[in-house]
């Protein structure tokens, strides 16, 4: 019954075969997770986060659980874009599905630099990850004033070859002045939710469980926050939008797209289930089919105000 639902869906002009990526983060470079399952069944997948240099990330302990979640603060640790485009886009380009590179900077020349490196090596969509520090404005995140976001969604298009989708912090007061500026800057795509800023404590040490003391919240808890920040940006701005936050089924996924995602992200989900983007796809599917619909991107932007 389910075969003639057409689960193809657009973002920023880039066709992925269905509405499932995976979050950048939580997949690594897809070497782990391709034992479990053929790689090309995915949408997209969202690369873990990149830098221009090699980073080892936080110190240890740098993962904690939370009622319907997780804190993490790894720091972004991974092997640098050089090395990602030497060893590990090769493999990733074995399979039939779209790669999206995440890329974090110090300051937006480096967005620039790296948006140059990946789309001469032929990644099919740069997200740009504005929830980082900003080294020249003196520790301030990109991702939580709107004239900084602009810039480096300026730098970035400047220099990337290939759509460049701008990844939103939810740690702001009004998250669509944030994707306004964005889309005024020539973002072709945005992503939402990155992780909440939290923090837990041991009350026996008196000390936070994470070294860092706070870190990102993410899984089931943040769901309800993720809906409601892809409805208020899809009702600020004409940009196509990759929803996620705490995505672990097909309903959760639909919410995302009748609020107006084009497509979602699992992200925390895989660690407890790596077969989790699957049936979330599955699960699209079937209410695409109970719904009667053609195509599962007639969900998106779908949700009826009262």
């Amino acid at each position: 019954m389910g075969e003639q639902i057409d689960m193809s869906v657009e973002l920023a002009g880039v066709t992925l075969k269905n509405p499932v990526a995976v979050a950048s983060g939580a997949f690594g470079f897809g070497r782990e997770y391709g034992q479990f399952f053929d790689l090309s069944q995915l949408g997209a997948i969202c690369c873990k986060g990149l830098t221009l240099h090699p980073r080892e990330g936080n110190p240890p302990p740098r993962i904690a659980e939370t009622p319907m979640g997780m804190l993490n603060s790894v720091g972004l640790q991974n092997p640098g874009v050089d090395a990602f485009i030497r060893d590990e886009l090769p493999f990733l380009r074995q399979y039939d599905v779209k790669i999206i590179a995440n890329i974090s900077g110090n300051t937006p020349e480096e967005y620039g630099v790296m948006c140059e490196k990946l789309s001469d090596a032929g990644v099919d969509m740069i997200e740009v990850n504005i929830s980082c520090p900003n080294v020249k404005a003196g520790g301030l995140a990109y991702g939580t004033r709107p004239d900084l976001a602009a810039e480096v969604t300026r730098e970035a298009k400047r220099h990337s070859a290939v759509p460049v989708m701008v990844k939103l912090s939810p740690n702001v007061t009004n998250v669509a002045e944030i994707a306004r500026a964005a889309e005024d800057a020539g973002a072709d795509a945005l992503s939402l939710i990155n992780t909440l800023r939290g923090m837990r404590i041991d009350v026996n040490t008196r000390r936070p469980i994470l070294k860092m003391n706070t870190g990102g919240l993410s899984g089931p808890a943040v769901l309800p926050v993720a809906v409601r920040m892809v409805w208020e940006t899809a009702g600020a701005v004409s940009l196509p939008i990759l929803g996620m936050g705490g995505v672990s089924t097909g309903e959760d996924a639909a919410q995302l797209m009748l609020a107006g995602a084009s497509a979602v992200a699992v992200g925390s989900a895989l660690f407890a289930d790596p077969w989790t983007p699957l049936k979330v796809r599955d699960g699209l599917m079937e209410i695409a089919v109970r719904q009667g619909l053609s195509a599962v991107r007639a969900l998106t932007g779908g949700v009826r105000p009262w």
